[in-house]
């Protein structure tokens, strides 16, 4: 007995171990200054009481380092913007976060923004920042995002976007019939054929400033930083990962261009 209890106090010290070492690999907000024109910026948020965090990485650190990779390269590939190696990982309290106009946030249906990050969000998206929020789905993550953008914002609607957006012809001409999931979500048919199966449907919601501008992109029900990690993967879908691309693209060039 006394030795299964040491070999298990063992391992778990084994595992914290390693689960620090590999947070420690996200602290990648090194520098003071941005080193080219696109910084992938990804939001380290406060996570919700009620939301189940990971296990082996924080939530809003999921799909990293492979969705940046990935999707950084299609970046440099596809456009002539230049573009960073790496993401850049920024508490709301950083000053810094002011320097990076497009802000990406996974898994917000498990975030629970306290008071001043609702307040510095606010501020950030006012002065002209762009956020995209990426990988939740169904009523109950809906319901837990919900209640931290409602602070951010308590004046302004979430709308559904509609065709004519802007968003979704900066770049590429967008068809929203393709919806994109997790890997998680996909499974093989009795044709061989892989589908997925998702909570609901593909929805594309935002919040506007009074310009019209939007600040706010929202992917509900979808997960585009999967199709970005799995872009090399056989099993993920490659209609799935393009269209991916092609969203990652307009949400950059309309935040540069708005």
């Amino acid at each position: 007995m006394y030795k299964t209890k040491r070999y298990l106090l063992t391992v778990f010290i084994s595992l914290s171990l390693l689960s620090g070492a590999l947070l420690a690999q996200y602290d990648n907000s090194r520098g003071d200054q941005p080193e080219a024109e696109f910084h992938m910026a990804r939001l380290i948020y406060t996570p919700s009481s009620s939301s189940n965090r990971g296990y082996w990485r924080e939530m809003w650190a999921i799909d990293y380092p492979a969705a940046e990779y990935h999707f950084t390269q299609g970046v440099r590939r596809l456009t002539h913007v230049n573009t960073a190696q790496d993401s850049i990982h920024l508490r709301l309290s950083d000053d810094r976060i002011f320097d990076y106009p497009w802000l990406f946030a996974q898994q917000v249906g498990t975030w629970g923004l306290s008071e001043s990050e609702a307040l510095r969000l606010r501020e950030y998206l006012l002065r002209g920042g762009f956020l995209i929020v990426d990988d939740f789905h169904g009523n109950y993550e809906w319901a837990i995002f919900a209640n931290s953008i409602r602070r951010v914002f308590p004046e302004r609607p979430v709308v559904d976007l509609v065709d004519g957006e802007e968003l979704f012809h900066v770049f590429y001409d967008l068809d929203r019939s393709t919806q994109i999931p997790g890997r998680r979500h996909l499974y093989r048919t009795m044709t061989g054929e892989i589908d997925a199966q998702l909570h609901g449907p593909a929805t594309w919601r935002g919040i506007y400033d009074d310009e019209g501008r939007l600040m706010v992109a929202i992917n509900f029900n979808m997960d585009m930083g999967d199709a970005w990690e799995h872009a090399d993967d056989p099993v993920y879908p490659e209609p799935m990962t393009a269209m991916a691309y092609r969203f990652g693209i307009n949400y950059l060039i309309y935040a540069f261009t708005h």
